[in-house]
């Protein structure tokens, strides 16, 4: 059903209080185990990593690519560019390429995903198929959770990849997604396009805290 964003906000209480738990969960949850330390920096053994549920990303997420363009992740790129090996503007470059999407808010309640876009909302339930684990470029190492659309009639993502850094079970705190309609295969090819989303009811002065000290 097509519902418009306050239309979803305001009929959707059990779901916002998903994303204020999970913000909540964000500052407050139980500290990372050092597995769970080394697994986030991409350094993890392959026997580590479990199967998780899509309740794992439940709450409301809202996509970080308006901050990026409004130039308020500056000071994020700039701390990036002190310590990494681009400039300011390339990584301003890198990150608009990451995490450009028209997806601008997600809601995932009852293995349902929402995809808002505007004025349109696209959903569909979503069945676990395994996770991929893949090694990158530098070495590191990171895990992709598939799920896949149940519904063909759906106009959402009939495929569905979420990395978080994470590699068990665990409330997710942010995530990339990826999402396509060709195969499982096809998106993981995907290396340069990662939409990124945090809770929706963080304010831009806690997401930038938070990137900050990621």
């Amino acid at each position: 059903m097509i519902m418009k964003k306050s239309a979803f906000l305001l009929g959707m209480g059990m779901l916002l209080g998903s994303a204020q738990s999970v913000a909540h969960d964000h500052h407050h949850g139980k500290p990372l185990s050092e597995v769970e330390r080394k697994a986030s920096e991409g350094i993890f053994d392959n026997k580590e990593v479990k199967d998780r549920a899509l309740s794992d990303w439940d709450g409301i997420w809202q996509s970080l690519e308006p901050y990026l363009l409004n130039g308020d992740l500056d000071p994020v790129l700039e701390k990036k560019a002190k310590q990494g090996d681009k400039t300011v503007e390339e990584y301003r470059a890198y990150y608009k390429k990451g995490y450009a999407t028209n997806i601008e808010m997600i809601g995932i309640e009852d293995n349902v995903i929402e995809f808002h876009s505007g004025n349109t909302v696209n959903r569909c339930r979503y069945d676990y198929a395994g996770y991929k684990i893949l090694t990158y470029a530098s070495g590191k190492k990171g895990v992709r959770y598939l799920f896949e659309c149940t519904d063909s009639q759906s106009k959402a993502p009939k495929y569905v990849q979420f990395s978080d850094h994470i590699i068990a079970p665990r409330r997710s705190q942010h995530f990339h997604i990826f999402m396509g309609n060709v195969s499982q295969e096809a998106l993981l090819k995907e290396m340069d396009n990662w939409p990124t989303y945090y809770p929706y009811n963080m304010t831009k002065a806690q997401v930038v805290e938070e990137m900050l000290h990621h």
